[in-house]
């Protein structure tokens, strides 16, 4: 709850100044502990990056039960909006048939431009750097160009909508 409290006075300070947020992104560690309770109760919507491996489907189970207990509990206003397929290697079996099981369960929630498995992301922190400032013409920072730009889609209000869409 403090993070929350935290995060809506800075947000309210920050408009006072003019400035203005379309997103605000809590990035949490893999596990559910503390930190991630407290970003979730914090947050009104959800982006689940999800590794096209066999344990992130049971932990994409896991999280989501958690998610529907601190909405019944501490923030009935969380949505799980969207699904990021990460590390994703058309070659292997195991990769297409976690990504068919996300579409089948999934397929409003997911952005369905696959991340790749590729050196260039894994090498881009060891320098400092994100992929798109380290490599911008390779395949992975080219797919998170292509799931920011459908980020922003989603995101963008209704041409019949006055209403702007703030996730925390």
């Amino acid at each position: 709850m403090r993070l929350k409290k935290s995060l809506n006075n800075y947000l309210l300070d920050a408009a006072n100044k003019g400035e203005r947020f379309d997103y605000v992104i809590i990035d949490c560690p893999p596990s559910l502990g503390l930190l991630t309770i407290n970003a979730l109760v914090a947050a009104q919507e959800l982006l689940i990056p999800i590794q096209c491996e066999y344990y992130s489907l049971e932990g994409l189970t896991l999280l989501l039960h958690t998610v529907s207990l601190i909405q019944e509990h501490l923030n009935p206003n969380i949505k799980l909006t969207t699904i990021l397929l990460t590390m994703f290697d058309s070659r292997t079996r195991l990769a297409n048939d976690v990504a068919a099981e996300v579409r089948k369960h999934y397929s409003a929630e997911l952005i369905d431009i696959p991340i790749p498995r590729a050196v260039r992301i894994s090498e881009a922190p060891s320098y400092g750097q994100t992929v798109m400032t380290y490599d911008p013409a390779s395949n992975g920072a080219e797919a998170y160009a292509l799931v920011a730009r459908e980020i922003a889609r989603r995101g963008a209000p209704s041409s019949n909508s006055n209403s702007e869409k703030g996730v925390g």
